[in-house]
């Protein structure tokens, strides 16, 4: 139960730049004590630099300016420092990256427990339970012995919320909750948010999940190129938008996306002969047998924690089966499979720039710069994030320079683990219809991973779903 009052949190006029250039404009929102409000909007527009902005966590070299009100307490946005006074006991924000909220090297339930433990004064034991309990309500008890490595991206998602709401801060900040998760987890997740409201916390969400925003209620506030363009009741602005940007991102939802056919019945890249995978007791998957074909693209599909990204790593070769048999086909090169990320910022060196990192691909495999130029402009990736690092782009722009470095290689086959789970509707559809143009071009076999029912059925050519008596 949250000991705290409930508590407004209002920002005024709040702007971020970088140099000359800037990032937010004059953006002012209010949420009132113990309400909601969800930030919609394509990546990059600004939605992750606010809430760092209002956290006092901005990185450098960014400035900002206008005014924060948390409660009774003002605060000039500039000042980060004084902020960072409140993080955990007044303010409370659980990033987009769940790996950046969690500890690499504790179990799980260690992890929920010391904020229990030195945060809310209880005994060893008392935390101990009480993570367990925590853990127990969304079904992830099995998970509790566990490191953060071991478990899925939505798995950790759950955990690095519940740490990040153990110390009952009663203004939450929580930045793509949804992410990656099947509609069951979704649902677990939408009940842990309703939770806390009606226990009085102050919710400021940023999603790009629609059902998620229609479910939350409350204000919703849509931002493109860094400034808002719409803000209203969530039923008015869902149900009516205004302004053209609005109704274009509803409109990309994928449910609205026309249906594809399968290809010519092309040579396989890879043939599946009945593997399986166990971890310890639990067996992930067992008996899959199918072929993945040139050009062809399917979704593999299955709850979370169902070996989805263990299947995929067994097809790159990154794990092996415990049965049955994967085979390439003959005359492949070295890079000819290759893996989207699910979490993009475990792929790129956190002190290296983007440009140095592409550069360094490019003179490796005697790759065009032009080629790259042009596969940004197709995915909005402006050159002015070149010269930052991974962690001063926001998580959809580093996804889809995950997505370009890949796809620069022409592989065969490229895994692609929840590669849009960070895009906004409109960017994730361009995108994903960028992967299967590639596709069909060089007649690249594509498994795609996605939890979404209508991406599989209007994306994919066929689908594998994974469950522990799978048989194909």
């Amino acid at each position: 139960m949250n000991s705290h009052p409930p508590t407004p949190l209002s920002v005024h006029k709040l702007s971020i730049g970088a140099g000359t250039q800037t990032l937010v404009n004059n953006v002012s929102l209010h949420i009132p004590a113990g309400g909601v409000l969800t930030l919609l909007g394509e990546s990059g527009s600004g939605k992750s630099l606010l809430a760092q902005a209002i956290m006092g966590n901005l990185p450098a070299p960014l400035t900002c300016s206008g005014t924060i009100d948390i409660g009774a307490r003002h605060f000039d946005a500039a000042d980060l420092r004084a902020r960072r006074t409140l993080w955990g006991r007044t303010l409370s924000l659980l990033p987009q990256e769940p790996w950046l909220a969690l500890d690499p090297t504790m179990r799980v339930a260690r992890q929920i427990g010391e904020v229990h433990e030195f945060v809310l004064g209880r005994s060893v034991d008392q935390a101990a339970a009480a993570a367990h309990a925590a853990l127990t309500r969304l079904n992830m008890a099995d998970a509790a012995a566990k490191y953060p490595f071991q478990i899925s991206g939505g798995m950790a998602q759950r955990v690095a919320f519940l740490a990040t709401h153990a110390a009952g801060a009663p203004v939450l900040i929580i930045d793509e909750p949804t992410k990656g998760l099947d509609s069951d987890r979704r649902n677990d997740v939408l009940a842990m948010l309703r939770a806390a409201i009606e226990d009085g916390v102050t919710l400021l969400t940023i999603t790009h999940d629609v059902w998620l925003a229609r479910q939350l209620g409350g204000t919703i506030v849509v931002m493109h190129s860094g400034a808002v363009v719409e803000q209203g009741a969530a039923a008015a602005v869902l149900g009516a938008p205004q302004h053209a940007y609005t109704r274009r991102l509803l409109a990309a939802e994928p449910a609205a996306w026309q249906r594809e056919t399968g290809p010519a019945d092309l040579p396989p890249v890879v043939r599946i002969d009945a593997i399986g995978k166990r971890f310890g007791a639990q067996q992930l998957f067992a008996n899959v047998s199918t072929d993945i074909r040139q050009g062809e693209f399917v979704a593999i599909t299955g709850p979370s924690g169902s070996g989805k990204t263990t299947f995929g790593n067994i097809m790159l070769g990154l794990l092996k089966a415990d049965s049955g048999s994967v085979r390439r086909a003959d005359g492949l090169a070295r890079t000819a499979f290759q893996k989207i990320y699910q979490d993009p910022a475990a792929a790129f060196a956190p002190t290296v720039s983007l440009r140095r990192s592409l550069q360094d691909l490019l003179e490796l495999h005697r790759l065009s710069w032009d080629e790259l130029t042009t596969l940004m402009q197709r995915l909005r990736l402006p050159n002015a994030l070149l010269d930052r690092l991974p962690s001063q782009v926001s998580g959809g722009e580093l996804q889809r320079f995950a997505i370009a470095r890949v796809l620069m290689l022409r592989p065969a086959l490229i895994f692609a683990d929840e590669p849009t789970s960070r895009l906004d509707p409109l960017t994730q559809q361009e995108t994903l219809f960028l992967l299967r143009e590639h596709a069909q071009r060089h007649q690249c076999a594509v498994l795609l991973v996605t939890h979404d029912p209508d991406i599989a059925a209007r994306l994919a050519q066929r689908q594998i779903s994974l469950r522990p008596d799978a048989a194909f």
